[in-house]
Parts: structure tokens; sequence; C-alpha cells
């Protein structure tokens, strides 16, 4: 079994004084991906931004690659290896190549020149439209873009914030094999979704409620959860439906 990558520890934290988590715990694993699914006002976002180092903790500790993180700042943990690819992905008002380049801005002139041939070649659109605006891409292409930018810098850990947000079925399939792709790479993902389509990538998964993990296991043993599947599942319906 792999060793813990991300390791969260009794997560507590908040804005001013109202508390969002409590006391959440969770694990991502060197080349795992994992989902964590719950509805809007969970929590997801507030867990995410605190990993990345962008909202003070009150509690707890974070641990990336054996090393505490929990008072590092956010360029710190980006150097380290973490990516995070929030909601809108990529920097609308600047051109793909732009975009590319911000992800790679931590590593040396060649080696990001080497690394951005690398995904060019992954995500032929990109090349195509390297001079475009990200604004001008359609829904999908943007956050492939996002996923593109994020990655640029060679990250461990890919921390990703509603990859679906504002997403057609159609387009939120596009980036679920996009994701796809890299399973076998090494690479570690750590998803925050209200789409429960994104299990279909997942090797673990949690759902947080209320700022409290509720459960935390395979898909399978969510599946064998009858009243886990039909509060996730029956949302799987209502999403794909939408």
């Amino acid at each position: 079994m792999s060793a813990d990558l991300l390791l969260a520890r009794d997560i507590e934290t908040g804005y001013g004084k109202i508390q969002a988590l409590w006391g959440l715990s969770l694990s991502v694993r060197s080349g795992e991906t994992v989902v964590l699914i719950g509805p809007n006002g969970a929590g997801k976002t507030t867990l995410i931004k605190t990993l990345m180092g962008l909202l003070r903790l009150w509690r707890g500790e974070v641990t990336f690659a054996d090393k505490s993180i929990t008072h590092e700042r956010a360029d710190r943990r980006v150097r380290a290896g973490m990516a995070y690819m929030s909601e809108i992905g990529c920097f609308p008002d600047l051109t793909v190549q732009d975009n590319l380049l911000i992800g790679a801005q931590f590593l040396s002139r060649s080696e990001a020149k080497r690394h951005l041939a690398a995904l060019y070649a992954r995500f032929p659109t990109l090349e195509q439209k390297r001079k475009a605006l990200g604004g001008s891409l359609s829904g999908g292409q943007r956050k492939i873009l996002g996923v593109a930018k994020a990655l640029a810098g060679k990250p461990r850990l890919l921390v990703m914030d509603e990859p679906s947000a504002g997403l057609s079925p159609l387009f939120v399939k596009e980036v679920i094999q996009a994701l796809r792709q890299f399973h076998d790479t090494g690479l570690s993902l750590f998803i925050a979704e209200q789409n429960v389509k994104f299990l279909d990538i997942a090797d673990r998964v949690y759902t947080l409620e209320g700022g409290r993990v509720g459960f935390a296991g395979t898909v399978a043993q969510l599946h064998a959860n009858a009243a886990l599947e039909r509060t996730y599942f029956g949302l799987r319906r209502n999403v794909a439906d939408a």
C-alpha cells in the first residue's frame, strides 16, 4: 500500500467566529485519486483553502510528504509539490500559453519549456489554441486548460475544487476523461465535488456534511451502504438529468 502523501489530522477552522470544519481528518496516498463528495455549503472549499494554506488553520495538523506544512505559506506548499485548481480554472484574460507559463513559474526556463511541450502533446487542443485567450475557449476546454496550468509546475498532488462547476454533462465527461489519463503516472488527485460522476475515477471517497466527514472508504463500500447510496447516487441522477 502506498504511503500517505497528504495527511490532515483533526482539522478545525472557519471564518471570523463562525466555525466551518470540525475535527476533520483525511489522507491522500501517493498515486491515488481521492474524491470528496458533498453538497453546496458542506465545507469543501473551506477545506481546500485550508489544505493549500489560503485559510488559517485553527486547530489540527497538515503534513505533505512526511513534513508538517501546517504553518507554511501557500507558495511554499506549491514549491513542495502541491498544485491548486479553483472552480474558475484559468485566467480568462490571458492566453493559453501565458496561463501555462504562470503554472510553471517555479521551474527553470529550460525545464518549463520541455514540460509545456509535453503538456501540449497530451492536450493537442490547447496547442492549437495556444495564442487564444482562456476566456474564448469552450467551458470544457477552459477546465482542461485549468488542469494543464496546475500540472505545468510538475506537482505531486493536484487539489481541485469543483471542476464540474458550470459545465454541461458532456463537458463534465470530457474533464473526467482528461483526468483519467493521469491515473498511472504517479500523480495524486484530491477532488472536491458535488457531482458524483467523479467517483468513476476515484480510488477512495470521503463524504462531507456540515463540516464533518460522514464516510470514508472505497466507492464499492459507498455502494454497499444503502443510506449513503440513496443520498449520493440519488444526487447523481439529479445531476446527470440537469
